[in-house]
């Protein structure tokens, strides 16, 4: 049993061998083994890319926690009027003047 497992797998073994020498004799291999390597490197960098997105999306959320702050309007009542802006009140005994 032992004898058949390994010849089986010797005779797997020269299979993919063969197909290997045949696929690299094809015309356009070349090619194509260098489109493939180009896929992982493409591939590669990708993954660094989305490594960064949980970062970013925090960095993303404090500023819109930031401009929805901003962007809230503030209490009037609370904000003094500027001196320049500030109500005449008559003097006692004054009349107003007449358009």
């Amino acid at each position: 049993m032992a004898d058949t497992k390994e010849d089986l797998l010797a005779r797997l073994a020269d299979l993919s061998e063969g197909a290997l020498q045949r696929l690299s004799e094809a015309p356009g291999a070349d090619r194509a083994l260098q489109a493939l390597k180009a896929l992982g490197e493409k591939v590669d960098e990708m993954q660094r890319q989305m490594r960064r997105f949980p970062e970013m999306e925090k960095r993303l959320s404090t500023l819109e926690k930031r401009v929805d702050a901003m962007a809230k309007p503030k209490p009037k009542s609370a904000r003094k009027p500027a001196s320049g802006a500030r109500a005449h009140t008559p003097k006692p005994g004054a009349t107003p003047k007449k358009p």
